[in-house]
Formats: C-alpha cells, structure tokens, sequence
C-alpha cells in the first residue's frame, strides 16, 4: 500500500504540491498541506511520484505502509 506522506519540519508551505495534484492535496490556512489519507490509487501515483520530485524543499514522500520486520526479532516465530 502506497502513501504520500509530507515531513511537517522540512515542509515550508510553497504550495505547488497542492497546485499539482489538487486530488489528494488541500492547503490549510497558512499554506501547508493537508494529504488526504488512504492508499494512492493507482491512476495518481505516477503524478504523485512527480509532485514529491518538484517539492522545492523534498518535503514530500512516497511510503509504501508494508510491515517490515526487524533485524533484532525473528521473521517467523520459534
């Protein structure tokens, strides 16, 4: 399951992200953005791909949201 995230610290409110993909993307009162949530769907993530590469300060990320497992636990369990 893919998802936009935006890194709130990094983020400093230009607002192109918004303007390029209006479907996912709203602006709050001081010009930050709002992600909507839920999985990317598939006909919006070769945009949403080019959104977060033309977000001036690389504020915004694609995260794939697959449990990952950690190196100090067992995959499986003994």
């Amino acid at each position: 399951m893919t998802r936009l995230a935006v890194d709130p610290i990094s983020c400093t409110g230009h607002g192109l992200c918004a303007e390029l993909l209006p479907e996912r993307i709203s602006l709050d009162e001081w010009g930050y953005p709002l992600i909507a949530g839920g999985e990317l769907p598939p006909d919006l993530f070769r945009t949403a791909r080019r959104v977060a590469a033309a977000c001036p300060v690389r504020a915004l990320h694609l995260r794939d949201d697959i449990p990952s497992v950690r190196r100090d636990q067992p995959a499986t369990p003994r």
